[in-house]
């Protein structure tokens, strides 16, 4: 190390909130001598998609651990909010005679061109500026269809990427790298944690930071060998629950690749390798998200598919708000809505047929379930939202036909038989029977009596007849010539 006149990097932690397998950390301890690490937050950068509540909470409690590793090392966490994120890391730059600037690349499209000028900038005034990929196992232009073209279809964009070989493989950080100790303001500054506490309720399901991270991988890595068979029964811990690590990238999502890897090559068992299979695709739709957004990045705002443009959506602020409360009769929807509302999260089966309960019973725009869940989920993440609700809506790459209408009380008869799931959410329902449990306005009035349940007292009726709402819905399609 220069003593004297030591080479000085400032490193900008993004949705990348890790030591390990960090490739713009990587590069600045093979070339610098210090390294000062900022969280500059601009949320008037990132236009009307800004960081919903849910996730700005999970993100305040993320920024603390990493300012806590990184004061066990020597440093601190340097975290300001500004307006103009270049106009302060020039400050920053000047103060503390950087030489070097770094982050790893966000894909959302407001901040893509946000990047493109600080990088311009500081190019121009003699920097080193570079910018690195650590949330994708591929770039979204590294894969492209036989015409040079992006893809709209996941199977063939899938084919497509695997034939690329491996993703790479995780990298440990140096020892060796110094972070620097700066003054700094403090993270409750930037008011991220919500005022009326709604978030308390998260941290008993959910911890945050890398060694959480870590600990979450430990817990999923030998169930990956059950998880096609479990991954769709909301009262089973049968997914990953690594949404969140992966958004803020509190974990590498190749180190949840490799680590995957290797229990596929522990297991003798053809059928374990193929569960294990279905899970990296989960990780490759994520990637399919990102190649989308990246591509077509008018998708929060407008469906891919044009036409729809054109679909007759219903404004109901009051089924709406049934809907958000969970509130509707329908108890697997209900069960999702407030299960989303106390923990942040929701089972990603749940997550599907509350979507399209929304946007065909009662034919509700997707972009308002899209608004909804980015406000209150703490893995709120713009490529996989805008992916997912235009796939429940119909109206994106490679999505479910409209026509094709989930049947809640089969959907909860399928996945939740016992009931399990709707009691734990739905306290006012757990004296029912598993034969009533998912359509309680049709068991006899003897069981609601002997479960203590009054229809629109303790319990709201179905808000709309499933049958009438799919004829409508598909009525709606049709007329839009579907």
């Amino acid at each position: 190390m220069n003593q004297k006149n030591p080479r000085r990097a400032l490193f900008l932690f993004r949705l990348d909130l890790r030591l390990q397998d960090n490739p713009a950390l990587n590069y600045i301890a093979e070339n610098y001598d210090e390294v000062l690490c900022a969280f500059v937050h601009a949320p008037s950068e990132e236009g009307k998609w800004v960081a919903g509540a849910a996730s700005q909470s999970f993100l305040h409690f993320s920024l603390q651990q990493i300012d806590q590793t990184l004061q066990s090392r020597g440093g601190n966490l340097y975290s300001v909010e500004v307006d103009s994120t270049l106009e302060h890391i020039q400050d920053l730059v000047t103060r503390h005679d950087i030489q070097g600037l770094f982050w790893n690349r966000r894909y959302e499209p407001k901040l893509i061109e946000r990047d493109r000028q600080i990088k311009e900038h500081f190019l121009e005034k003699g920097l080193e500026v570079k910018s690195f990929n650590a949330s994708l196992l591929w770039e979204p232009w590294e894969i492209k269809n036989q015409q040079g073209n992006p893809f709209q279809v996941f199977t063939p964009f899938w084919k497509k990427a695997t034939s690329l070989g491996e993703p790479n493989s995780p990298q440990k950080l140096s020892k060796n790298i110094r972070f620097m100790k700066v003054k700094s303001d403090s993270l409750d500054s930037l008011q991220l944690l919500s005022r009326l506490g709604w978030d308390r309720g998260f941290y008993e399901h959910f911890h945050c930071g890398e060694e959480a991270a870590k600990k979450a991988l430990d817990v999923f890595a030998p169930k990956g060998a059950r998880y096609q068979s479990q991954r769709d029964l909301p009262s089973v811990e049968g997914t990953s629950r690594l949404s969140p690590h992966l958004h803020f990238g509190s974990m590498s999502v190749r180190e949840v690749w490799h680590r995957l890897r290797k229990t596929q090559e522990s297991t003798r068992s053809n059928k374990e390798r193929a569960e294990i299979d279905v899970y990296l695709k989960e990780l490759g739709w994520r990637e399919f998200a990102h190649h989308l957004l990246f591509h077509f990045p008018m998708t929060p705002d407008r469906a891919l598919r044009e036409k729809f443009a054109q679909f007759p959506w219903v404004k109901n602020a009051s089924q709406l708000r049934k809907w958000q409360k969970g509130l509707t009769g329908y108890p697997i929807v209900d069960a999702g809505m407030r299960e989303l509302w106390a923990t942040g999260w929701m089972h990603n089966r749940v997550r599907m047929v509350v979507a399209s309960f929304l946007v065909k019973h009662l034919r509700i725009s997707w972009l308002e379930g899209a608004k909804w869940f980015w406000d209150t989920l703490i893995d709120a993440d713009l490529a996989s939202n805008t992916m997912g609700w235009q796939w429940a809506g119909g109206c994106g790459a490679d999505a479910a036909p409209y026509f094709r209408i989930f049947n809640p009380y089969l959907q909860g008869a399928k996945f939740d038989p016992e009931g399990d799931y709707v009691k734990r959410w739905i306290p006012e329902l757990s004296a029912l029977s598993k034969k009533w449990i998912h359509a309680p306005h049709e068991a006899p009035e003897e069981e609601l009596k002997k479960a203590g349940i009054v229809l629109g007292k303790t319990y709201p009726f179905p808000m709309v007849d499933h049958k009438e709402a799919r004829e409508a819905a598909l009525l709606a399609f049709k007329q839009l010539g579907g």
